[in-house]
């Protein structure tokens, strides 16, 4: 048997390599909504920091929040085509669901985005849950782990940002991180998920065991 039943992954950044585009549309989205320009010098410090942290060093108001979410999201639908899979992440997917583990994926991104960039490997996911949530992901893994009638016990969550391994903690879950994502190695260990994934075999043997 599998090690966990249910594996709930995060797509950008975990799946998706999606950040050289975020960092590409930050500037548009910037003009857009009347804020200051990211410094790419500033890039890697921000990779250190939380998504809460990182938007107060960027003075993003958070009552602008939604429509910057929503604003990224069209972007992205008109980008998506340029955006791929990490190399391995297909292949992991298929390997996860051929040992009988079910899949799900919760992200912020919409999901006809979150399909398309799949490509064939979205029929595989037993349960998306996207789009923004004012309740956050914690309550997301959990209206996951209802619908497939899976015990947190058994569940874990992979993404590649501290506010996953946060989310994972909430819900009860194992959490995951991957070390090629948005946030660094270093600002991830600090965080103490239960696993650090330098690549998709790691990430695999985790899971199945």
């Amino acid at each position: 048997m599998p090690n966990y039943s249910l594996a709930i992954f995060d797509f950008d950044g975990t799946l998706a390599d999606s950040f050289p585009w975020f960092i590409a549309s930050l500037d548009q989205t910037a003009d857009h909504f009347h804020l200051n320009r990211v410094d790419p010098a500033e890039i890697e410090a921000l990779r250190e920091l939380s998504s809460r942290e990182a938007l107060n060093h960027l003075g993003v108001p958070m009552l602008k929040l939604p429509a910057i979410t929503l604003y990224m999201h069209r972007l992205f639908a008109e980008g998506m085509h340029d955006i791929r899979l990490f190399a391995g992440a297909s292949d992991m997917l298929f390997a996860l669901h051929d040992a009988g583990v079910k899949l799900a994926l919760v992200s912020s991104n919409a999901e006809a985005n979150v399909r398309h960039v799949l490509g064939d490997a979205a029929g595989l996911i037993d349960r998306y849950a996207c789009g923004s949530s004012l309740w956050g992901k914690a309550q997301k893994f959990g209206a996951v782990l209802r619908a497939l009638r899976q015990s947190p016990a058994n569940a874990i969550a992979i993404g590649d940002e501290i506010r996953d391994i946060d989310a994972a903690r909430q819900a009860g879950v194992a959490v995951g991180v991957t070390t090629f994502g948005y946030n660094s190695r270093k600002a991830l260990e600090r965080h103490a998920p239960d696993y650090l994934f330098g690549d998709y075999t790691a990430m695999t043997q985790a899971v199945v065991g």
